[in-house]
């Protein structure tokens, strides 16, 4: 990895994710640039960042000497082989919730930044919701006395299943792997 007084950041997934979250913090962030944005939707993704090159596929980033970070936001079962390419090719990553699928995709990625004196982050969005971020004011004050039990849920009504890769069966799909890393996120913090 090249450091330059810009870090150039790569955008892996232009969806909701992509487009809601990791895009708009990555421009928000003064000591980063939005330099390209991988996806199916580069009329979109031009649309809304036309300084952001639009391309369609990771290998493209990969091969790029001018990307010093990778920013995961792609369907779930593609976050561990993904960060290894880009790790392996030399490159930064974040990855957007959940890291991996397994402990042991989790650890393998993990040994590999280590060994390559990479940065490895994971992006949990919800970490920096204002009724989080209050719940925790209230604890370190010690407004709430001993914490002896925690709960937490998540109320999402839809009426019918959205047909997308969250929903969906399989690996990596479905509400667990969608909305559950939040939960225990917030229980662990």
């Amino acid at each position: 990895m090249t450091i330059r007084s810009l870090p150039n950041a790569a955008l892996i997934g232009f969806g909701y994710a992509g487009q809601t979250f990791h895009a708009p913090l990555i421009a928000a962030c003064p000591d980063l640039r939005l330099h390209t944005i991988v996806t199916s939707k580069p009329e979109a993704a031009r649309a809304a960042w036309p300084e952001a090159r639009a391309v369609a596929d990771l290998e493209t980033v990969l091969a790029d000497p001018e990307i010093d970070l990778v920013v995961l936001a792609t369907p779930n079962d593609l976050h561990a082989p993904q960060a290894r390419a880009a790790l392996e090719a030399g490159k930064a990553v974040v990855i957007d919730k959940p890291f991996a699928l397994s402990l042991e995709e989790a650890r393998g990625v993990a040994d590999l930044a280590r060994r390559r004196g990479l940065f490895l982050s994971v992006f949990h969005n919800r970490r920096w919701d204002a009724d989080f971020l209050g719940l925790q004011q209230q604890i370190a004050a010690g407004a709430l006395g001993p914490i002896r039990t925690f709960e937490s849920h998540f109320d999402r009504f839809r009426p019918e299943v959205r047909d997308r890769w969250r929903e969906r069966d399989g690996p990596g799909g479905g509400i667990w792997n969608d909305l559950g890393p939040h939960l225990i996120d917030q229980a662990l913090v």
